[in-house]
């Protein structure tokens, strides 16, 4: 019920402090906190289309949306916000499940199909964004950012697995698809989950391939190739109704993405460093 629902929302109020919304129907509880990033306004989640036959939650940001949203008006569909979270909507209307070819981002999302009954559940293609769920024999399936949201839930198991455990021990994390609760999965990066007619499937809809029979070309060559993929990456990621900054550790990586930033945007970037008095740990 709604009660459990909100309590699972607000498990997780860390991670978006601004709002929250609930979307409650037949065979359905939809709940989203909120940290305004675009469309500051208009963007509130859950989100419909216009019939309501289709709702979407959604953590994450979805870099080339302008692009997405583009296709999707040259094929009739008509928006009602300026929000990246719109796309998911109108993509699953128009692509379906395959609709996550065409974002660019990091991503976790659930899109209820209401006439056909299906949950669809996504996860970025490198799991930058977090997704678990749980089965729930006779009562479908339970899914979250975080485990805390779903052990708001009476009905998940609480059993723990020693496998995992081990795993933790050994590696210092748990690799996907296991969490330290048996019963509770992490959906891997790269994968859909589609839960209809009491089943529930997941599928890979990409990987990284090196296949090793390219081209052989100049460093240079490769350099500005390099140069050019950087330069596109962060100035698609600056797409933001607020500040943006970024973090300084001294390193190659962080340096890199700041300057990049410098150069693809009109404003300076925030520039953040962590400091420690030990010199080993010290990132000034």
């Amino acid at each position: 019920g709604r009660d459990v629902l909100e309590a699972m929302t607000d498990a997780v109020a860390h991670r978006g402090p601004d709002a929250a919304g609930y979307h409650l129907a037949p065979g359905i509880g939809l709940g989203h906190r909120r940290l305004s990033i675009i469309d500051l306004s208009t963007g509130d989640q859950p989100l419909s289309n216009e019939d309501g036959t289709i709702w979407t939650v959604f953590n994450g940001e979805i870099y080339n949306f302008a692009e997405v949203r583009a296709e999707l008006l040259a094929h009739g569909h008509r928006f009602r916000t300026g929000s990246d979270t719109e796309v998911i909507v109108h993509g699953y209307e128009q692509w379906g499940e395959r609709c996550v070819d065409k974002f660019r981002g990091m991503f976790a999302f659930a899109v209820w199909d209401a006439t056909h009954r299906r949950l669809l559940l996504a996860r970025d293609r490198v799991g930058v964004k977090p997704l678990y769920y749980a089965e729930l024999p006779g009562r479908g399936i339970v899914f979250g950012s975080e485990l805390k949201s779903l052990l708001e839930d009476p009905d998940v198991p609480r059993e723990w697995s020693p496998e995992a455990v081990d795993a933790f021990l050994t590696l210092l994390y748990i690799p996907a698809p296991a969490t330290i609760y048996k019963g509770i999965h992490k959906l891997e990066p790269g994968h859909v989950l589609i839960a209809e007619k009491g089943t529930i499937r997941t599928s890979r809809y990409w990987d990284l391939e090196f296949t090793g029979d390219g081209d052989p070309r100049r460093e240079g060559e490769y350099l500005e190739e390099l140069d050019a993929l950087l330069r596109e990456s962060v100035a698609l990621r600056q797409i933001a109704d607020v500040p943006l900054g970024a973090f300084l550790s001294g390193g190659i990586d962080s340096s890199a993405v700041a300057a990049y930033m410098v150069e693809t945007s009109s404003r300076p970037p925030v520039t953040i460093s962590v400091g420690f008095d030990h010199a080993r740990y010290d990132e000034l």
